[in-house]
């Protein structure tokens, strides 16, 4: 459902016509980004290689329906002379064309296969395969969404899918691909088509723009193609309603767009991840209100920012990608600059950190607060030592560097990135203070004696998680210094073995060897504690006296 010209299909048309409907292609030349699929289907159609199923898969508005029925016209078209024969160029004015494209011709059956989807439909759907077209050269099935139909409607389809009769046609869309089984896309050709380039899309979307007598800005432009994500439907649907708040004047500006898709002003985002890496919180929190109270949503807000991430670690690895003239000034000219200034360490922390806080800002209730605390942790994380500097400082013995302060300055301070390693201090100390010292490495704790203390080192280390496994899911079989041998219950997670070993390793500076084993333990602890609460008096009398309890928990009398 792309073109590059108009469709031919407005006129004596007084009635508001959406725009997706109305510039629907009626050629394959028409079509937009589909280069490899055109192709191969010109050369087919010509060729007289015709098969009896089609396969056409992509995600939604890049034009899978459009195609089919472009398919059924041009296998049916008769000519203007009502001559002709199967043509990749169909004439668009003979009664086949023309039916076809009013949806209205009796031998082109479309089926919905998200509300039919089960057996009985396609039984009825195929109980008209033995008749021959009433006026057609041949009668063409159109299913979309074919993922959708349940396997007893497959296995009803094979047979008649695999050895239709010669005059039927079967062309399916959808898009989920991988929920249709093998079994029929082996008997099918398959065409992926491909997402549109935002290049694409925003020379299209000015053409539509234009016969709508609209003015847009090419910012605008650019900016609705980003947000269709390769699908023309959804930004031709954009366009119009961008269209429609532009009321008489029919000019649209590049505010208006964001105003109305929520988007912060890209080079206010290049200002916002500027903040957050020199560690200006203040800064960086009162631009998220600002753009919040523009319009902007939040979560969008990180989106943006994350797309930014994504941009810069490009450039950082891939310097050519500068030169794309697609790139807008503010990318060409600050984005490269910051790339250079940030080290790889530095933009694949802040990806992760943005991926994790995306995901919070969606759950949160209130997503502005969620946004502004992965902000704060972000800027409090951008002096951190990459994880590489930091294992050489400790092998070294020098301890863990720290080339900023703490704390990120609230009034233009904090920490400048700099390539090639961690952050470096943009606050230059008075001569007569004292430089500041790294801080200590956490010492390292003594070894466990006894897997008892194991367990309580978790308790102290706050692996509480780890620390419960250990005490009720574990049945110990063997403990030495440096060596813990035990065989797990059901409940415990399969690489508990692994964690306990690593933490151990890492906390005691010495290496420790954790292992399942199959022969039988001892009692886990929280057994032990239970047998011997169970054998006091007291706690032996409350269970006599109440039939069936349990002791689930254990607790000193000075605990509150």
């Amino acid at each position: 459902m792309t073109e590059k010209h108009s469709a031919g299909e407005t006129s004596g048309a007084d009635e508001y016509r959406v725009l997706a409907r109305k510039y629907r292609p009626t050629t394959f030349g028409q079509l937009v980004g589909q280069d490899a699929l055109v192709r191969t289907l010109t050369n087919a159609i010509t060729s007289g290689r015709i098969a009896q199923g089609y396969m056409l898969t992509g995600v939604r508005g890049v034009g899978k329906t459009t195609t089919a029925r472009l398919i059924a016209r041009a296998l049916n078209c008769i000519g203007a002379d009502g001559k002709g024969g199967p043509t990749p160029e169909p004439c668009g004015v003979c009664a086949n064309c023309t039916a076809i494209a009013e949806d209205r011709h009796v031998d082109v059956l479309e089926m919905d296969a998200a509300s039919r989807t089960g057996i009985d439909d396609i039984r009825e759907l195929l109980e008209g395969v033995r008749y021959r077209p009433t006026s057609a050269r041949y009668k063409i099935y159109i299913v979309d969404e074919v993922h959708m139909l349940s396997e007893k409607a497959f296995n009803a389809l094979l047979k008649t899918l695999e050895e239709p009769p010669e005059h039927v046609k079967f062309i399916f869309a959808t898009t989920e691909i991988r929920k249709v089984p093998v079994t029929v896309l082996s008997r099918c050709q398959r065409f992926d088509l491909r997402r549109i380039e935002s290049t694409d899309l925003s020379q299209l979307f000015g053409e539509i723009s234009k016969k709508e007598g609209a003015s847009v800005d090419a910012g605008a432009l650019a900016l609705i193609a980003r947000a269709a994500d390769g699908s023309a439907r959804d930004g031709l649907s954009i366009l119009d309603q961008a269209i429609s708040q532009s009321g008489p004047a029919r000019k649209v500006s590049e505010l208006a767009v964001r105003d109305m898709l929520g988007l912060a002003d890209r080079a206010l985002v290049f200002d916002l991840f500027d903040a957050v890496m020199s560690g200006e919180v203040k800064k960086a929190l009162d631009l998220l209100a600002n753009q919040y109270a523009a319009g902007a949503s939040p979560v969008v807000i990180l989106q943006d920012l994350l797309e930014l991430v994504h941009w810069l670690t490009r450039m950082k690895v891939a310097p050519d990608g500068a030169t794309d003239p697609a790139l807008a000034e503010t990318e060409r000219t600050r984005g490269v600059a910051m790339a250079g200034k940030l080290s790889m360490p530095v933009l694949t922390r802040s990806w992760q950190m943005l991926l994790k806080g995306l995901g919070e800002a969606r759950a949160a209730p209130m997503p502005l607060q969620a946004v502004e605390m992965v902000l704060v942790r972000m800027a409090y994380a951008a002096d951190l030592p990459s994880p590489a500097d930091a294992v050489k400082a400790l092998e070294s013995g020098a301890g863990a560097p720290r080339p900023a302060p703490s704390t990120p300055a609230p009034n233009g301070g904090g920490v400048r990135a700099v390539a090639g390693g961690g952050m470096t201090s943009a606050v230059s100390q008075p001569a007569s203070q004292p430089a500041v010292h790294s801080a200590p490495v956490a010492s390292l704790a003594p070894m466990p004696e006894t897997f008892a203390a194991v367990v309580e080192l978790f308790n102290a280390r706050r692996e509480a998680v780890l620390a419960t496994h250990l005490a009720r899911h574990v049945n110990l079989v063997r403990f030495e210094a440096g060596l813990i041998e035990f065989n797990p219950s059901k409940n415990a997670p399969k690489d508990l073995s692994g964690q306990v070993g690593k933490l151990l390793t890492g906390w005691t500076g010495q290496r420790w060897v954790v292992s399942v084993v199959n022969t039988p333990g001892l009692p886990s602890l929280h057994e032990q504690e239970v047998a011997h609460a169970a054998a006091d008096p007291l706690v032996k009398s409350i269970l006599e006296a109440f039939p069936g309890a349990t002791i689930d928990a254990i607790r000193r009398a000075d605990e509150k």
